[in-house]
């Protein structure tokens, strides 16, 4: 794989002990202030991060772009966990979410950084979701994942799951409250949180003030638009022109025609 190619970085970022071919494929240091939640997508030059109708639209929209994939099995090597809603889980019927699971030629790189960081082998998967659309069956669920729901949802589910699954309910009510899931995970010791969750957890993660950072790679695709229901990077909230929502940005790579953006939010 040819690494990212850096083109503008602020001064001053934190930056991990990486093992040096990491670093040199990232093209440059990586870090982050703890605690952090960061998001990830990846979307086409004109908004569309996924096509429901489309089976593996993700892969689509990134136009199979090897160093996307490196860079999300890197991001999943520094999180301490990685939050997903059930919608997600479904539209990836054997994902796992591991490390290695995008980019397998970076596993040993990856199992070394999470060494050299005192983490276990693998980070830990949580499941957003009411109960509506989880599939106990699914891979992930069977091999140990951790749900999180409602307290309503949670006896229904603790009865369809394996052992190896934990369930926790989060709260009372109809929908699964994200600072307290988010707070949830913190108390795990979790202080770095991957959001790979699908663009309705993001609307609600973003409107709650609960992302650090966003990693967006905007590949060279135009999806368009006509009756299909094509998704944005934010869903089912309204934020402009009541609420102001400004990234930050701090580092911008590049790979071919893709673009790697990374943004801060302020912590409120």
């Amino acid at each position: 794989m040819e690494p990212l190619e850096l083109l503008e970085e602020a001064p001053g970022l934190p930056r991990w002990e990486l093992p040096a071919e990491l670093e040199r494929l990232y093209g440059g240091p990586l870090g982050f202030d703890e605690p952090c939640l960061v998001a990830n997508f990846v979307q086409t030059l004109d908004g569309v991060v996924a096509i429901p109708d489309v089976p593996g639209s993700n892969a689509l929209v990134a136009d199979g772009s090897e160093q996307d994939k490196f860079l999300m099995g890197l991001l999943r090597a520094c999180a301490d966990a990685i939050v997903i809603g059930s919608g997600t889980m479904l539209a990836s019927e054997k994902g796992r979410w591991r490390p290695e699971g995008p980019h397998p030629a970076s596993a040993e790189l990856f199992r070394e950084l999470r060494a050299s960081r005192g983490r276990p082998e693998l980070p830990e998967v949580a499941v957003v979701t009411t109960g509506g659309s989880f599939d106990p069956a699914h891979p992930l669920v069977q091999s140990g994942a951790l749900v999180l729901t409602t307290e309503r949802a949670a006896a229904d589910i603790r009865a369809a799951v394996p052992p190896v699954a934990e369930v926790v309910a989060v709260n009372e009510g109809d929908a699964v409250n994200l600072a307290e899931a988010v707070a949830v995970l913190r108390g795990r010791g979790h202080r770095l949180i991957l959001s790979e969750a699908g663009p309705h957890v993001t609307g609600e993660l973003v409107a709650s003030r609960l992302v650090d950072e966003l990693f967006l790679t905007v590949s060279p695709l135009i999806a368009g638009r006509f009756a299909d229901p094509r998704l944005s990077l934010v869903e089912g909230v309204e934020l402009l022109p009541e609420v102001r929502v400004e990234g930050e940005l701090r580092s911008v790579r590049r790979a071919g025609s893709h673009l790697m953006l990374r943004y801060a939010f302020p912590r409120m």
